[in-house]
């Protein structure tokens, strides 16, 4: 049986030291801050970025060097005989396209996921690699896998700011006013390659019935007789986050443990800190 790696980015938000645990490779996401590079979890951290998103730096994110890429794939095929690279969502990215590139010259040891997943999705299907891999799977049937259920998961965010939507050209200066005067709070939704608006509410709590009540129609509708596992996620909020995990517990049994995590820096970028998520993906069987 070949022995197989797992690379996936720090769009997921999994950090070195968790990506350690859990015996798996990220590569880290180059940020541009003021004109300097850094990258993500190695350089640059949460709580340094968002000290920068404060102080109104110029941030924006980038893609990761081909030499950076193959780096890694080069170091790792010493040990393992191949990789499953499991990048964001192409339609948020075009790392994916530039990583599948790069794998047309390492003739099949390198199998590039495009399953259109970003953050806590993200750390669902690389969940879902292990599970293929210790089930005997090559890693072209878990590439083949994780692209067929792409789309089974959805991520539901709400936001405290509309400040950096505005800053990133997603809604225009007038609304973004109008919803600040207004005090409200938006409620967007990820599924496969769109972030889009889904809610608006006036309070925290309307918002968090708002992804509760979309999380149970998905549940009950789109994935109906699936295996699912609810995930929370947040940026830089995580006490919120934890009594949120509380509220979800209350309403959702039979669920594995559920994963709080940082939304990735990525998604930070564009929605600020503050922010709470809940997502739910459908678990792959092997």
């Amino acid at each position: 049986m070949s022995k197989i790696a797992i690379v996936t980015d720090s769009n997921s938000g999994i950090s070195q030291e968790k990506a350690k645990e859990m015996g798996i490779y990220v590569l880290p996401m180059p940020f541009l801050i003021n004109g300097k590079e850094y990258l993500d979890g190695v350089n640059l951290f949460p709580r340094e970025f968002y000290e920068y998103l404060e102080k109104d730096a110029d941030v924006s994110t980038s893609q990761p060097s081909p030499e950076s890429v193959m780096g890694l794939w080069d170091q790792l095929l010493k040990e393992y005989d191949q990789i499953v690279h499991i990048p964001m969502s192409s339609g948020l990215s075009g790392s994916c396209q530039t990583a599948r590139m790069l794998a047309e010259d390492y003739e099949g040891k390198v199998e590039v996921v495009n399953n259109q997943r970003i953050s806590i999705t993200q750390v669902s299907s690389v969940m879902d690699a292990q599970s293929l891999i210790r089930a005997g799977k090559s890693a072209a049937r878990i590439r083949e896998v994780l692209e067929e259920e792409a789309l089974q998961a959805s991520i539901y965010i709400t936001l405290t700011t509309l400040k950096y939507l505005k800053k990133g050209g997603r809604i225009t200066p007038a609304a973004a006013a109008l919803g600040t005067m207004l005090r409200l709070k938006p409620v967007l939704q990820i599924q496969g390659e769109k972030l889009d608006a889904f809610s608006k509410v006036r309070t925290m709590s309307a918002a968090k019935r708002v992804m509760l009540d979309a999380i149970r129609s998905d549940l009950e509708k789109r994935f109906a007789g699936c295996r699912m596992r609810i995930d929370v996620a947040h940026t830089n909020n995580e006490a919120a986050a934890l009594e949120f995990k509380k509220e979800i517990e209350a309403e959702f049994s039979g669920y594995p443990e559920m994963i709080v995590n940082e939304l990735s820096l990525s998604v930070a970028c564009h929605i600020g800190d503050g922010a709470l998520a809940v997502a739910c993906s459908k678990i792959v069987e092997a």
